[in-house]
């Protein structure tokens, strides 16, 4: 880390001497980005193929004979090297030899790729203060500098998956998140530190990966999903969500299947946005590809999503025996019943005056039982349904989906087809299975479904029934 700061520095103070202003070619002319959903069905059913695109070393500790100042003099000089070697154009922060573990993919092809890549043969220039780069043009500066990428959530899996989009080569990057930052998650949401407790965590992280990384720019949005408009969620060309909710799951599904654009029955694959999706649950982890209209979209594989925990309410009211019954009765039965807050106030799990009344309640409650067990944080965890997270498997899961990202987005390996099970709970295992379209989804079929009513039903018997129904 020291060698990078310092290498920092010498950047710095080297491009602060100068009085030269730095240009950037332009890239060749003719040449476009290839398109990121022209996908076949063909392309979807080839074998699977998942490689972690990890960030290549750019020095190794090296052992010699110690100079002047106590370093070896073989460390000093790589270090020396290195500090050369990133002395980079102002506008763009790429030095020479940045994206080479990217070139390895991009440029030659394997027995693994995809059957119709083809390596890149033409190639951009870019010159810096001391140094000429040439890159394949058309596969890496798509990623650098045309793909655009939306990631949804920013705890856990979220501050992963920033990470490891940043250091795959993509700079240009959307973060989504309504939460702010509770002391609870700095144990894993590593992009957090104490004194940013109470900030919001898409700033956060934002403000972290664009100090860390140079040259990315990831750009923060403090709202829900719901309050973007359509024409937000058009501009983006892969979505990634790192979510803890089958609901906000639903929603960006749902918008995703809103823009597709269908000619006479026919989708156009160019309206088409992908959805990375993972999830995680302790030690249990998920990971899949959606093309929105081709193939199981969220609404096709809802009963592969775990069961919300829900308590009886008699026992709820009368007979608590569990720390959780008492917080269950004072969310259900006692909030609407004292209105803390005023009439019409509805309990938020995000605006901790809320969870400390509940808090305070419930221990009232958990007393008059001799209920032990009621914590600040398990009333949060209750009230908000917070699911258990470990960070290794985060990391796990995260480094999938950023792989779908980079395959899909160079066109250079199949995608995953398109479910992947991932559980370390003993030992190591891992499974993936192509999760079925169904033809009668009431979200991504185009096929039309009836409704049955009585002649006397009313509206209100028309919209408990939608609500009501799993199926919608």
């Amino acid at each position: 880390k020291q060698m990078f700061v310092n290498a920092q520095l010498t950047r710095q103070s080297a491009l602060d001497s100068t009085s030269s202003i730095l240009h950037t070619e332009a890239p060749p002319a003719g040449l476009t980005a290839p398109s990121l959903t022209q996908l076949t069905q063909a392309q979807l059913t080839r074998p699977l193929f998942t490689y972690d695109v990890g960030v290549s070393r750019y020095f190794s500790l090296a052992q010699g004979n110690m100079a002047d100042g106590g370093e070896p003099e073989k460390k000093r000089s790589r270090k020396e090297a290195l500090t050369e070697n990133m002395l980079v154009d102002g506008a763009t922060s790429d030095w020479q030899g940045r994206w080479d573990h990217l070139k390895k993919f991009l440029e030659r092809a394997g027995p693994f790729t995809h059957p119709d890549f083809e390596p890149s043969t033409e190639v951009g220039i870019k010159q810096g203060l001391n140094y000429t780069i040439t890159f394949p043009f058309q596969s890496l500066q798509l990623l650098l500098d045309v793909c655009k990428i939306l990631v949804i959530g920013a705890g856990g899996l979220g501050c992963e998956l920033l990470k490891d989009l940043a250091l795959s080569g993509f700079r240009n990057i959307h973060v989504v998140d309504m939460d702010r930052i509770d002391v609870s998650n700095l144990n894993r949401q590593f992009l957090f530190r104490a004194k940013d407790v109470g900030r919001p965590k898409a700033e956060v992280a934002a403000d972290f990966i664009n100090r860390r990384i140079p040259g990315c720019r990831v750009v923060p949005h403090f709202q829900k999903i719901q309050d973007l408009d359509e024409l937000f969620y058009r501009q983006f060309h892969i979505v990634v969500c790192g979510l803890d909710s089958v609901i906000a799951r639903r929603w960006i599904n749902g918008m995703l299947l809103s823009l597709l654009v269908y000619e006479d029955g026919v989708l156009d694959n160019s309206s088409i946005i992908p959805l990375i999706d993972g999830g995680t649950e302790g030690f249990k982890g998920n990971a899949r590809v959606i093309l929105p209209g081709m193939t199981a979209c969220i609404d096709c594989t809802l009963e592969l999503y775990p069961p919300q925990i829900n308590f009886p309410l008699c026992t709820i009211a009368s007979k608590p025996r569990l720390p959780e019954h008492c917080i269950e009765y004072v969310r259900i039965l006692q909030w609407p019943k004292d209105k803390p807050f005023g009439d019409g106030v509805a309990l938020d799990g995000d605006d901790p005056r809320h969870i400390q009344w509940v808090f305070q309640r419930s221990l009232e409650r958990a007393a008059q039982f001799n209920i032990t067990g009621v914590t600040y944080r398990l009333t949060q965890g209750v009230v908000k349904r917070i699911i258990p997270a470990v960070a290794s498997t985060n990391a796990v899961i995260a480094a999938a989906c950023a792989t779908e990202v980079f395959k899909i987005a160079s066109s250079a390996y199949s995608t995953l087809n398109n479910y992947l099970v991932f559980n370390d709970v003993d030992g190591l295992y891992t499974y993936t299975f192509e999760a079925e379209k169904k033809e009668d989804c009431s979200a991504c079929s185009q096929v039309p479904q009836g409704m049955h009513f009585s002649p006397s039903a009313t509206l209100q018997d028309v919209l408990d029934y939608l609500t009501d129904s799993a199926s919608l």
